[in-house]
């Protein structure tokens, strides 16, 4: 774990002196602070920059004034530029005095110490003591995570912004165009670095700092995955028990089957959670009155999980399913395969595409599937447009009119009372910045490199009207992700899966069902695979229920291991 301690730096050119220096303050400080030093201001100032764009405080620069690279009150003065709040001392000799006074106000120097300073109880740590007591009253926690620059309307960047929101990771979003923290950050850069950060139309970003220092441009969800220890690939050759996805359904098996002694594993392409996962708020789950995120919902599951020994492999999407008895073999997007002896698919189902001029074009850059609780910034004090009349649709309104100046929500029908539940129709109806447009359409989008427009159509009279509009966030019906199974687990003509009594075709049980049991209620055409939740057909599509049938398919998935 990095060392969260402010730094003390010491810089002197005598090697003798400088290792004295860092005794003394370490045998005092050192409990608290980081104590460093360098023997040189430019190797200091290297310390500093990797020491900036970590985010890491630094609360005391104590140089040498008579140095041979630049001068102590040199180095201070650049020094300040990087740690502004530093508290700062100059060590001179007695006949540099005259420098240090005249330092005084050119680089606000805060004391300058005469050579020697020994005995350090007497000369030393009562003036550094009063100086570092001064720096940590007036300090603010540092932030200490993923530094994420971009502009607003990178695709790659908003696919960034959800999975770090997603797996939980802290991280702060710098916008390159309006944050003078970003242009600081990029002129630490090395000169390469800095060039792609500031090419045409900024094509470099986002560029990512971990907490060590590390740089990372334009990074996959996987390379960020893998550099940050998160998990992306399987931890053993063959688990009881394989889920695939992580929402509800599959966080719910992960938790029972790992509790209950099942070598367990979730396979993720995204982060867990699911389309549950980024709600902003599930007010109808049970035993939570004041209702809870989706975040908070998948952060408690993983937690658990986890804490009973089960995997997590994210990043990784599902290719293909074989079949060799008694294994199931999953192939991942990586090209490699996990094992297991029971499959749970709990993939659960993706928000359908919109079809419309310019929608495909903008997607990631203003159009957005889903709740996007992470694009506050593109909302902030804009107008946007909600389209979909469910529930997933009136919890994502609430929550953007929070920040956005207005929130439309466009249906094709006579209003929300067939679709949406009458707790969040009357939160609609009392909030002022929502409107709600019935028989209407999205005709087309225009934008260049972020969308701008957008123009709506009345499905009765074809009267449209066009909008300068921030951000859309599409809600209109899912489909499942099931394309991945191919033929080999049966499914109904929407390509839900097919489970227990549904696999009855006239009374009887389809061909491909060898075994004189009947399948199990969640079992599918495949013995020992297993659907949960959404995924599956007649499922109730609430996040309760997809609990529900993630716990209660461990428990036939004990039953199948056991016939083994």
């Amino acid at each position: 774990m990095a060392d969260a301690r402010p730094v003390i730096l010491a810089v002197d050119d005598e090697p003798e002196v400088s290792r004295a220096i860092a005794r003394d303050l370490r045998e005092r400080y050192g409990g608290d602070y980081r104590i460093m030093r360098a023997e040189s201001p430019l190797s200091a100032m290297e310390t500093l920059t990797e020491l900036r764009l970590r985010n890491d405080p630094v609360a005391l620069l104590l140089s040498d004034q008579r140095m041979p690279e630049m001068s102590g009150v040199e180095f201070l003065e650049q020094a300040s530029k990087l740690f502004p709040t530093a508290r700062r001392v100059l060590l001179t000799a007695y006949s540099d005095t005259e420098t240090a006074i005249r330092a005084i106000n050119r680089v606000r120097l805060d004391y300058y110490l005469m050579k020697p300073w020994h005995p350090p109880e007497h000369n030393l740590y009562p003036v550094l003591g009063d100086l570092l007591d001064d720096w940590r009253a007036t300090q603010k926690p540092q932030f200490r995570g993923v530094q994420l620059i971009d502009h607003r309307w990178s695709p790659l960047g908003h696919e960034l912004r959800e999975f770090l929101s997603g797996n939980h990771v802290p991280y702060r979003w710098l916008d390159v165009e309006h944050d003078p923290e970003a242009q600081r950050i990029i002129e630490l850069l090395t000169p390469d670095e800095k060039t792609a950060c500031n090419a045409p139309k900024l094509k470099g970003l986002p560029l990512v700092v971990l907490p060590d220092g590390t740089r990372l441009q334009r990074p996959s969800p996987t390379l960020l995955a893998e550099r940050l220890g998160i998990s992306t690939h399987t931890a053993t050759q063959v688990y009881d028990l394989l889920i695939v996805g992580g929402g509800p359904a599959g966080l719910a098996a992960a938790v029972y089957g790992a509790s209950e002694g099942l070598k367990s594993a979730i396979v993720e392409r995204e982060a867990p959670g699911g389309q549950a996962g980024t709600s902003s708020r599930i007010e109808n789950y049970l035993g939570f009155p004041s209702g809870l995120s989706g975040a908070d919902l998948s952060r408690r599951a993983v937690a658990q999980a986890r804490r009973f020994g089960a995997d997590l492999i994210l990043t990784q999407a599902v290719t293909g399913l074989r079949v060799q008895a008694p294994y199931k073999f999953v192939q991942l997007s990586d090209g490699s395969e996990a094992s297991c002896r029971a499959l749970v698919i709990a993939s659960g189902v993706q928000y359908r595409k919109l079809s419309a001029p310019g929608l495909e074009e903008l997607t990631g850059m203003g159009v957005f599937y889903g709740a996007a609780t992470t694009e506050t910034v593109v909302c902030q004090g804009q107008d946007v447009i909600i389209v979909g009349g469910g529930n997933s649709a009136g919890q994502g309104a609430i929550f953007l009119a929070d920040y956005a100046r207005t929130v439309t929500i466009i249906v094709r029908g006579a209003g929300l009372a067939a679709t949406m539940s009458r707790y969040l129709i009357d939160r609609i109806e009392g909030t002022a910045n929502i409107e709600v447009l019935p028989y209407t359409e999205i005709a087309r989008v225009t934008g260049t490199d972020h969308l701008e427009t957008v123009t709506l159509s009345n499905v009765r009279t074809g009267e449209e009207e066009t909008r300068h509009i921030a951000a859309v966030f599409i809600f209109i019906g899912a489909e499942p992700r099931t394309d991945w199974l191919g033929d080999s687990v049966l499914r109904d003509d929407h390509g839900f899966i097919l489970t227990g009594r549904d696999l009855l075709v006239d009374g009887k049980w389809p061909p491909v069902w060898k075994l004189d049991r009947d399948p199990f209620l969640l079992e599918t055409c495949v013995p020992g695979v297993f659907a949960a939740g959404d995924v599956r057909h007649g499922s109730m599509k609430r996040v309760a229920a997809a609990v529900g049938e993630g716990s209660m398919a461990v428990s036939f998935v004990h039953q199948f291991l056991a016939d083994l």
